[in-house]
């Protein structure tokens, strides 16, 4: 893969100091049996990112939505990372939600991860509804509910680019990450 000075550029003034919100969203798992949270967690600490906020809730339309408009109203979260919730049965509700919510779409994420997703599982990555986006300045980003789809994830997508999108959105500009 060939270095592209300008994405590096933009990389480099990424800010270092990332807060995020983790929220798993399940009706079976507790926090304890929460691998996928876990995972995320272990992965930004890993990074020296934060995690600031960690939920696990119903996948719920009337409890997902209000939680997320609280979180990207924090000014000391810059991203939001869901696990869970994305596929296609009739409870799964995260990916309407999210979307209605979302001020800005960020289409190439849940399309590359369902590209990094089909060279791992095949056409089963159809399934996934992985989305990402912005509430305001927030950055938000969906993954399936499965420890292995989390690991792709965060490590193929959001952490190399967590900071460059953080950046981009506006909120990683000032010391404190205010909006």
């Amino acid at each position: 893969m060939s270095s592209n000075s300008s994405v590096d550029e933009h990389r480099d003034g990424a800010p270092s100091l990332i807060r995020c919100a983790v929220v798993t969203l399940s009706d079976t798992r507790t926090l304890e049996t929460d691998t996928s949270g876990l995972e995320i967690m272990k992965l930004l600490q890993q990074k020296q990112y934060l995690c600031v906020e960690r939920k696990l809730i119903p996948d719920d339309p009337e409890r997902l939505g209000p939680l997320l408009e609280s979180l990207a109203r924090q000014s000391n979260i810059n991203a939001i990372l869901l696990t869970g919730g994305t596929g296609i049965s009739p409870r799964d509700q995260t990916y309407e939600c999210i979307l209605g919510l979302l001020d800005r779409v960020i289409p190439g994420f849940g399309e590359l991860f369902r590209m990094l997703s089909y060279e791992e599982i095949g056409s089963a990555s159809l399934l996934s509804r992985a989305i990402g986006g912005l509430i305001g300045t927030t950055v938000v980003l969906s993954m399936p509910g499965s420890r292995g789809a989390v690991q792709l994830a965060m490590t193929k997508i959001i952490l190399p680019e967590l900071g460059h999108l953080v950046r981009e959105a506006g909120k990683g500009l000032t010391s404190g990450g205010s909006q």
